[in-house]
């Protein structure tokens, strides 16, 4: 048995994603010495992954210049990626009622929404890949510009339809690739807390998207929803294009120590290029994949950018794969069982959490209860508290859970350490069960919506700690199960539009709400199995890797 119940492996010198993280305590100065440290109190932490000399690495940035572009893109977040989904959800009887049509087709718009978003998923995967991240982001940001504009003059279902659409256009790379941005700016040690900021962002700001929509309706009418969404996405947009450079960045694969099977004392070697490596072992050159950009010589360090140039919106290819291929690469990736685990209890939890929201006005609008859409917006500060509760928590506990352990376990740090907070996910099944018999029952609106955020409070631990275990083990495949997740979990929710609000009105909240929870128990069986068998199955999977059998690459090398 391993530490902490991580079970051993012995077919490999190191298993990708295991690493030496605390130098101090492994008492490794001699084998991890030559590598790059932290400064300050994480002097004693090597970075992993290394980064290059070259200035424009994204590693090599700033700490403000970072923490501008999470901030600029996180705003992209909120505004396209939480934001959009619920924007009509505390005004559905409004819009039933001044349209004319039935409430399952104005929620249908979400759904059809949703649809989009999940078709363009593998489409946003290929061209990150290919292309890099800055194009799609600004991309996005015009087309959420164009959809608002839509909206702010529709008189029609249809109308109000075509700027669901155009909006969903915008929502895939907002919604996914901001979780990557985190692996191209951030060292393992520090990602704990950007991960949890962005979960929050993407499930609990929803929620307070509807506490500020629901009184616009009331007041001012749907329409100024789209109206004041323009000017917050014109401005959103601007940012995005002048400040938010290009993140995807071609680092040679000896940096990448995390994803290297060879041995630390290898890993650590220096005076040795990747073509004398290669020569040494009896490869040829052409084999070896090197990066003129990321060589450490002195003088073939490229200059730093200037701003002119970081404006480009193209910087060429990161790829040389075929777009097909990388198309593919998001589905190909669920051959990989332990990926394809995290992909669906990723989609499944989120959609618990936004089957809700589907239903409230539903449940609330109509009698005994006859809330107005602010009313019913109110009712979604508890789920905005929860996930609050749920940020800082996670923020707080994260990344110095990992740390003690890595100190635990002789300065290793391994993935699976990521996976504890997951446990938190018991809460979000509680939640559930609680949430269907208070409304049941006709309740307290007040309990239903302390339920809702407990439902956030636990979705929050299983997200941020399965996202952050994907990032550290799987990190050859990030972009791909990030965007997989999202086109389950919406394809998971266009489904839910179908027929949720009729099973509702015959079966109950109880019973719709007793099955979530009931399956969310179920999917969290894996979790421990995950946690325990985790190293094995890394070590594994990088000797039977059925994406090169198949000649599938995820990874920009």
């Amino acid at each position: 048995m391993g530490a902490f119940f991580v079970l051993e492996d012995h077919r490999l010198a190191k298993v990708p994603g295991t690493v030496i993280l605390e130098e101090d305590v492994a008492h490794s100065e001699t084998i991890t010495g030559n590598l790059k440290h932290g400064t300050g109190k994480h002097s004693h932490i090597v970075l992993t992954p290394q980064p290059s000399d070259d200035p424009n690495d994204p590693l090599n940035w700033s700490f403000y210049k970072k923490l501008t572009i999470m901030l600029i893109t996180g705003m992209g977040t909120i505004l396209f990626g939480a934001c959009f989904g619920p924007l009509l959800n505390a005004s559905l009887v409004v819009i039933s009622v001044e349209l004319n049509v039935p409430i399952s087709d104005v929620t249908l718009l979400s759904g059809y929404q949703t649809l989009v978003i999940g078709c363009t998923a593998p489409f946003v995967s290929a061209l990150s890949r290919k292309y890099g991240k800055r194009s799609l982001f600004v991309l996005s940001s015009v087309s959420a510009v164009i959809g608002n504009i839509i909206g702010s003059t529709s008189t029609s279902y249809n109308q109000l339809l075509a700027s669901r659409v155009v909006q969903g256009l915008s929502v895939s790379t907002y919604e996914s690739l901001l979780l990557v941005v985190i692996g191209d700016l951030y060292f393992v040690h520090e990602r704990g807390i950007y991960f949890s900021v962005t979960t929050f962002l993407l499930a609990a700001v929803s929620n307070l998207a509807s506490v500020v929509c629901g009184p616009i309706t009331d007041n001012l009418g749907w329409k100024y929803l789209f109206h004041i969404f323009v000017a917050l996405s014109v401005a959103q947009t601007i940012f995005q294009i002048l400040f938010v450079p290009e993140t995807t960045y071609t680092r040679a694969k000896k940096y990448d120590i995390d994803e290297l099977t060879t041995s630390f004392e290898a890993v650590a070697a220096k005076g040795t290029t990747d073509d004398e490596k290669a020569q040494k072992n009896g490869e040829h050159a052409e084999n070896v994949t090197t990066v003129s950009s990321a060589n450490v010589s002195p003088n073939t360090i490229p200059p730093k950018k200037t701003f002119m140039q970081n404006l480009r919106l193209f910087n060429g290819t990161f790829s040389d794969e075929n777009l097909f291929q990388l198309i593919i690469a998001p589905f190909a990736i669920c051959m990989n069982v332990v990926v394809f685990f995290i992909v669906l209890i990723q989609g499944w939890f989120v959609g618990l959490f936004v089957a809700i929201a589907f239903v409230i006005p539903q449940i609330f609008g109509f009698p005994p209860y006859n809330l107005s859409p602010a009313s019913i917006g109110y009712l979604s500060l508890g789920p905005f508290a929860g996930g609050l509760i749920g940020m800082i928590f996670l923020g707080v506990i994260t990344d110095p859970i990992i740390m003690y352990m890595t100190k635990k376990n002789k300065g290793v740090y391994e993935p699976e350490y990521r996976l504890l907070p997951s446990i938190l996910g018991l809460c979000t099944a509680a939640g559930m069960f609680g949430y269907g018999h208070v409304t049941q029952n006709f309740g307290s609106p007040y309990v239903a919506s302390f339920l809702h955020g407990v439902v956030i409070f636990g979705l929050m631990g299983v997200v941020v700690a399965t996202s952050a275990y994907a990032l550290d083990a799987y990190r050859d495949m990030n972009n791909e199960i990030f965007i997989m997740g999202m086109l389950v979990k919406n394809f998971l929710l266009y489904g839910f539009t179908y027929f949720i609000n009729d099973w509702i009105a015959a079966a109950g909240t109880r019973h719709v709400f007793y099955i979530f929870g009931g399956i969310g128990i179920a999917t969290m069986i894996g979790l421990p199995l995950m946690y325990v068998f985790g190293k094995m199955y890394r070590s594994y999977w990088s000797r039977h890797n059925l994406l090169e059998k198949f000649g599938v690459r995820t990874h920009a090398e």
